[in-house]
């Protein structure tokens, strides 16, 4: 799971990269994602260590959890998007592409925790 996650933070960092340059480098809260990078950064590298792996991992879904729900207001907003008739149109694309890439790393890493505990019973 550890290679996971940095990848995770590798689609993070290049999402807040992204946003904070296609909306002319102006508003640093499209940086937002890069935060979110940086942990999973740190989360995947240590989570290396074996001693550490299981504590990391679940700091990791916590960070993914709550990156999910500070970015999910904007899923309501995509119908506005399609139509073209959205406020701010790249705010709705980098938070609800942040908040698909947290729901994504949720769902893997409660898998990953499924399959390690049925992995320890047997």
């Amino acid at each position: 799971m550890s290679s996971t996650t940095l990848t995770f933070a590798f689609a993070y960092l290049v999402l807040g990269i992204a946003g904070f340059v296609f909306t002319g480098s102006t508003h640093k809260t499209a940086l937002i994602p890069c935060i979110f990078g940086i942990f999973f950064l740190v989360f995947g590298l240590l989570a290396r260590k074996d001693n550490l792996r299981k504590h990391v991992m679940h700091a990791a879904v916590l960070i993914a959890l709550l990156a999910f729900l500070g970015t999910a207001r904007s899923l309501p907003h995509l119908p506005e998007l399609f139509n073209g008739t959205a406020e701010k149109p790249a705010s709705i694309i980098t938070q609800s592409l942040n908040a698909g890439l947290s729901l994504l790393y949720i769902i893997l890493a409660v898998r990953s925790f499924i399959q390690a505990r049925r992995a320890r019973s047997s």
